[in-house]
């Protein structure tokens, strides 16, 4: 018996699709990043965080009615090639090996999409997606910016180190959702200042939801989009798993509906991240994530097919 015998199934893969050590033109890989900074002063877990959702996508199916009645995994011949080989807290050796990965896989044509890990990993996958599209903007949905104004890599200056690098156009992308608690005053100016879209929670409340995605939509119209979504956009009712629990954000329902809104834009790339399991209430937190990945898949499939 070998592993291609038809009686086997992969184990401990995304949603059970077969395990890959590469891909070609037009499928989706899913990608662990089992990386996190280590520096969160009483949350360290996000490290942990693929493993989980690969546990609980094993609760999901393929057909997915809310944007498409197609088996996406087959439509995009879904594969998972496993983690990026990484040491948490080892910046300088976790971000090239992330940047390498992605840039394989994009530069064959397939579709990331990844499953984090902080929110620090979102920068050298942007770094690996570049080189393939160099107008490249970011819809980022997300409690928080990631764009403050500090030094060196870590979750706040993700984007502030990608609008310096000149890996996205900030003026083509959006942060949605921010909200909550900040550590410094001045961090929306700032974000502003790069260049960026910011459309804060209550903002995306006072104007409707359909409002700021119209806004979207006529931005980044036809243009490369990589998604990151990180996991504590979603109020902590619903994702207490996550490593900086931000209250006052939308219930599950809500976030999802706003995925939706998305379909039709080229999207060349997904990151899902900042799931924390030490964190989680019986793996609520992942297995939302994995619903936010297979709708992902569902929204790659649809931009591929519309662009």
């Amino acid at each position: 018996m070998t592993s291609d015998d038809p009686v086997l199934n992969p184990a401990g893969t995304f949603m059970g699709v077969p395990a890959a050590g590469s891909v070609r033109a037009g499928q989706a890989a899913i990608i662990g990043m089992p990386f996190d900074c280590g520096t969160h002063p009483t949350r360290i877990g996000a490290r942990q965080g693929p493993a989980a959702i690969r546990a609980q996508s094993g609760l999901l199916r393929p057909f997915y009615p809310p944007l498409s009645d197609s088996d996406v995994l087959r439509e995009l011949s879904v594969v998972d090639i496993g983690d990026v080989r990484v040491s948490s807290g080892d910046v300088e050796g976790a971000f090239p090996q992330i940047e390498r990965a992605i840039d394989a896989v994009v530069g064959v044509g397939a579709y990331p999409v990844t499953m984090g890990g902080d929110g620090a990993v979102t920068l050298p996958q942007l770094r690996g997606v570049h080189r393939h599209h160099s107008d490249l903007v970011v819809l980022h949905i997300d409690a928080h910016t990631d764009s403050y104004d500090t030094p060196g890599y870590n979750t706040g200056s993700t984007f502030t180190r990608a609008a310096e690098e000149r890996v996205v156009d900030p003026t083509g992308s959006f942060h949605i959702g921010a909200r909550g608690s900040l550590p410094a005053p001045g961090v929306y100016a700032y974000t502003r200042s790069l260049g960026y879209n910011l459309v804060p929670g209550e903002e995306l409340r006072r104007r409707g939801e359909e409002a700021v995605l119209s806004q979207v939509r006529e931005t980044v119209a036809g243009r490369p989009v990589y998604l990151c979504f990180d996991m504590d956009y979603i109020d902590p009712s619903a994702a207490p798993g996550v490593a900086t629990p931000t209250w006052g954000g939308p219930d599950a329902e809500a976030a999802l509906r706003l995925l939706h809104g998305l379909a039709g834009l080229n999207l060349v790339a997904v990151d899902v991240n900042t799931v924390s399991p030490p964190h989680d209430v019986g793996g609520m937190t992942a297995c939302l994530a994995a619903h936010v990945m297979l709708a992902s898949l569902h929204l790659v499939a649809l931009g591929r097919h519309d662009s």
